[in-house]
């Protein structure tokens, strides 16, 4: 018996809260979490094409822990050039995968995830869009954060994650060390930041 039906029950657990996806429907804008993959800019891309929404939205600065960008992370001999964001990163790949230079909008400050959704919505606000429904292009492990943050952000937009697989996915993070601690580590974060956030809220002035 495999690692997969031994620990069906508890993988099951993980697999539901952490790996969420929904099939594409007619959106306002794509959101690209930043990131130094290309493989979710390259779904935003597919989505633009096939007119599931007008506007593309990547946002990034780079890892706050890293304290830069931290390089192109897959398809290094097509992504040659010399990125100081992430944001510049993406911006590529979504122009190099056919989506007009004029339908991108920028945020190139965030420097992590709940970050990204505090920005982009300062983005949308300024530009005007309202958002009823969006498409999140994130990592397929990603996708839970994601939508938590992005849904804080956006309480009464419907939000649909279109996610990529970048090696890490739920048919095998619980096989490699690597998976492990980042599926694991994801669940973590889930708790631990979204209990920052909460206590943040309670303590802002002005609460009754």
């Amino acid at each position: 018996m495999d690692t997969y039906e031994k620990n069906r029950r508890f993988l099951d657990m993980y697999n539901d809260f952490i790996f969420l996806e929904d099939e594409p429907q007619k959106a306002d804008i794509i959101f690209v979490p930043g990131n130094g993959f290309p493989q979710m800019a390259e779904r935003a891309a597919e989505l633009w094409k096939g007119k599931f929404a007008p506007w593309v939205l990547p946002s990034g600065r780079y890892s706050v822990v890293v304290g830069r960008f931290a390089g192109v992370q897959a398809k290094q001999q097509i992504y040659t050039g010399s990125y100081e964001t992430e944001w510049d990163f993406l911006y590529d790949v979504l122009t190099r995968n056919g989506v007009a230079g004029q339908a991108v909008l920028k945020e190139n400050q965030a420097t992590y995830t709940y970050q990204n959704a505090i920005h982009s919505r300062a983005v949308t606000d300024a530009a005007g869009i309202q958002v009823n429904r969006a498409i999140i292009c994130c990592k397929a492990q990603h996708a839970r954060r994601c939508k938590m943050y992005y849904q804080l952000l956006y309480p009464e937009t419907e939000l649909l994650i279109c996610p990529s697989d970048t090696g890490i996915n739920r048919y095998n993070w619980f096989e490699t060390e690597a998976g492990i601690e980042e599926v694991l580590g994801e669940m973590e974060r889930c708790g631990a930041q979204f209990h920052q956030i909460l206590r943040e809220k309670i303590e802002m002035p002005g609460k009754e």
